[in-house]
Order: structure tokens, then sequence, then C-alpha cells
């Protein structure tokens, strides 16, 4: 690809023609960000980028990441419905499985070939700020309810397999050191887990009850999932996966290598029994819902292969595509 001017790729930032793996192919990981990996964030690319030290601190400074890429979504969104374009309208509130910015094209991207989607995602949101006193969905909801069709929620990953407050791996505090001949159930550090799915159980059913608590959504359909079964890093001698926003092992590995655990087989038995307990508590909160319109979709064996994840928790861009087919099919059957 022809290296750009600085100029140049400020102008294609700004051009909303231009597709954001296109924009991608420009970036790479802030080199001056300390945050964590769950909000990645990239700066311009100096060997495909001709840029200053000046300008690409400057770049560092501004966040490249979520912001920029909510941006020139809700951009294109608006411009679409300007023009006419009458496709059902989408409201999108969640994590990085709904937004990460640029480098792989996540779910609503996808969903984005058949449906007009105002998004309000952010890659390492956690389902406590999306649902707490600053809460969007309400006001995206408001913002489109004589067009908006369905509620698209994607929360939870951050909250079993993100950061606590002091910035340490939350898996830290839901496993048991490895023990030998014990199953993975006893890995499980019960009351440090259930404590967590109360909390993700009081921030879906407040979700619901205020989406309900409106009488213009009472029936407005609701769709949440509970991902797919990860493959923690090393799965296998080759396995190969090195982004580029995170080190390989940053959400999973490193947590379970930290509690004495052997690569492998077994550390994704763990997470299996984990996730399974969190579709439970979702399907928990759909059957509770009086309108019966509120449907799990279920994601999980729609990532099968390791070769499917572009990291520990992300699926590639194809792989995110399987799970855009899930929630169609669930779409086309609520609508």
């Amino acid at each position: 690809m022809q290296k750009l001017s600085y100029e140049e790729f400020r102008r294609i930032v700004m051009d909303l023609s231009v597709p954001d793996e296109k924009l991608g192919a420009y970036l790479m990981a802030d080199p001056f960000y300390k945050g964590s990996g769950f909000n990645p964030r990239f700066v311009p690319d100096p060997s495909m980028v001709d840029i200053t030290m000046e300008d690409l601190e400057l770049e560092s400074a501004l966040g490249f990441g979520n912001a920029i890429c909510r941006w020139r979504r809700q951009r294109r969104f608006k411009d679409k419905i300007e023009a006419g374009d009458r496709r059902p309208v989408l409201v999108s509130e969640g994590d990085s499985w709904w937004q990460f910015p640029f480098l792989i094209k996540d779910v609503i991207d996808h969903l984005g070939d058949d449906y007009l989607i105002w998004s309000l995602g952010a890659a390492g949101d956690t389902a406590a700020n999306m649902t707490g006193a600053n809460s969007e969905y309400m006001r995206g909801l408001d913002r489109w309810a004589d067009r908006a069709r369905a509620f698209l929620f994607s929360a939870a990953g951050n909250d079993i397999i993100g950061e606590d407050l002091t910035g340490r791996p939350v898996l830290e505090h839901l496993l048991k050191p490895y023990q030998a001949g014990k199953s993975p159930e006893w890995h499980i550090e019960p009351v440090a887990f259930d404590a967590t799915m109360r909390k993700l159980l009081e921030a879906y059913q407040k979700t619901v009850s205020t989406i309900r608590g409106d009488r213009r959504f009472l029936e407005l359909p609701i769709l949440i999932h509970g991902y797919d079964y990860p493959y923690p890093f090393p799965y296998g001698d080759d396995d190969n996966r090195d982004p580029s926003y995170a080190a390989s092992d940053e959400w999973l590995g490193a947590p379970f290598a930290g509690k004495g655990f052997p690569a492998g087989a077994f550390r994704r038995a763990i997470l299996i029994v984990m996730l399974d307990r969190l579709y439970a508590m979702l399907h928990q909160v759909a059957s509770a819902d009086p309108s019966g319109r509120t449907f799990v979709v279920d994601a999980r064996g729609s990532l099968p292969h390791r070769d499917d994840w572009a990291d520990e928790i992300h699926g590639t861009s194809d792989g995110f595509e399987k799970v855009a087919e899930r929630f169609r099919k669930a779409l086309i059957s609520a609508l």
C-alpha cells in the first residue's frame, strides 16, 4: 500500500466512504497508551503514514479508538437516515463484541449490511457502566423511538474477564489455585463468582425493566447473548495468535498461569462452565420479562475453532460474521 501524507491520513479519517478496515491498515497500537487492551487505542503507523513525532503524540492524546469509531458509525447512520434509507433501525449498547475499533469487523459491522444501527458500544465497557447513572441506551431509544425495531445488548464479558479497580484481571478472583484431579467446577471460587452473577443479573434486570417502563417500548424486542467458548492462550504448541493491541495471554492465559493451571483444554473447560452459568442467568432474565420479548441469542458454538478467534476473547472478522448470522436469524423471528 502507498504511504500516505499525514494530511491525507486525516482526510480519510473524516471520509465516511472509506471502510474502517481500510483505515485500520494505516494504524498501529498506541505506544504511548498505558491503559488496558480491553480498550485498544491506535495511532497512525509511521511506516504507512508520513508523520512527525509531535503529530504522533497528538494522535495519542486524542485517543484514536472508541470515540472516532463511534463518531464514524453514527455519522454514517445519520447520513443514511437523511438520504431516506428505510431499513429497520436497531439501537445497540455493548462491549468490544459490538465495537472493536478498526482492526476487526465486529458483530455490529456485519449486521450493518442489513440494518441501520445506532451504535452506543465501546470496547472495554462493563455492565455496571452501561446500566449506571450515565447510561446512554434510553437516550438512544428515545431519540429513534419512531424507527427503533429492536435493542441489542452485549454485556458481562468484561465483568468476568476484565480488570478490577486495581487493574488486576477479574478472573484471578474467580479462580481457586489449580489442584490436579479436581473438576473444572471445583476450581471456580463460588462466593466470588456468585457475587459476580448477582451483579450481572441486577444489571440486566435493570436494563429490561427500564426499557419496559417506557410505554413506547413495552414490546420492543431486546436481544442479549452470553458469548462463545474462548480458547485461552496458548492453546496448542502451534498457537500463533499475536494481537498488536494486547499481550497474547493478557485476558485469560496470564491469570490461569498465575493460578498454576496447565495450558490447554482444562482451562477452556472452566470457561465453558462459567459461560454456561452466564447463559442460565440470561434465560432467567428473559423468562422474567412479562412481554416475552426478551430473547437470548445463543452464540455458543458459533466460533468453534481456535482460528475463529483473533485473540483470546474476540473473534476474527470472519468469526464475528458467524455470530452476526445468529443474530440475523433471531431478528427475523423477533421482528
